[in-house]
């Protein structure tokens, strides 16, 4: 799930502008998207995070951010989940660019290790929170729990992020550097992500390590047989 670069995460205080009067609905359907759509590269975070600091300028207050965000990150993973129950694999290929298999696999260990509270830790890693719903989707999650985890997870999620960005925004260098604090917030993010690449990588070593030690453990037991040394020649 890695390969996002941050060169191609929009400037979110540009982005928050130009919705003009219209920021709530900005707000809530860029949440919507991230959540379900299958379009995981969006600042979730730091747009709620930015949103919060800008509050004053942009005519809103944070209560609202709540108030919009909760629902469309609800209804985002809603969308997520049916997608997973209803079409299941078949929306992913391994060439991919978004809807990898790879992607969708390494959700499915996230949901199966974490089980319903993935829904919750997933809401705090971006891209995982797209595929997490999938995941729980796939595995035939029972809809009442899916929902209870659902709400749980978005609700933490837009309620933690704004709260954030309100205790951020008192700090005059933050508002001073809100794209450098943003990039900040991506990369903290995005580190759970790579721990867990790097941990695979090793694994995936260390087991290239075993296999090629038990084919010549084998030949060196061997050594010095007859039988060997013909069919050799």
């Amino acid at each position: 799930m890695t390969g996002l670069h941050l060169s191609l995460l929009p400037d979110t205080g540009t982005l928050l502008h130009s919705f003009g009067p219209w920021v709530l609905v900005g707000i809530a359907v860029m949440i919507f998207i991230e959540s379900g759509v299958l379009f995981p590269f969006l600042p979730g975070d730091s747009l709620l995070v930015t949103a919060a600091i800008l509050a004053g300028a942009l005519g809103i207050a944070p209560w609202q951010i709540v108030l919009v965000g909760v629902p469309a990150a609800i209804l985002g993973d809603q969308v997520g989940y049916l997608l997973g129950r209803r079409v299941g694999r078949r929306l992913f290929k391994d060439d991919a660019r978004v809807l990898r298999t790879d992607r969708l696999e390494e959700a499915e260990q996230f949901f199966a290790r974490y089980g319903g509270f993935s829904l919750v830790l997933g809401r705090f890693v971006p891209i995982v929170r797209t595929y997490v719903p999938l995941a729980a989707g796939t595995a035939a999650m029972r809809y009442r729990r899916f929902l209870l985890w659902n709400v749980v997870g978005a609700t933490l999620w837009v309620v933690g992020m704004t709260t954030v960005g309100v205790l951020l925004g008192g700090i005059p260098f933050v508002a001073n550097n809100i794209d450098v604090l943003m990039i900040v917030v991506v990369v903290v993010s995005l580190l759970p992500i790579a721990i867990g690449a790097l941990r695979r990588m090793r694994a995936g070593k260390a087991a290239q390590s075993v296999a090629g030690a038990d084919l010549v453990v084998p030949m060196a037991d061997h050594a010095g047989d007859p039988t060997i040394e013909s069919a050799a020649r």
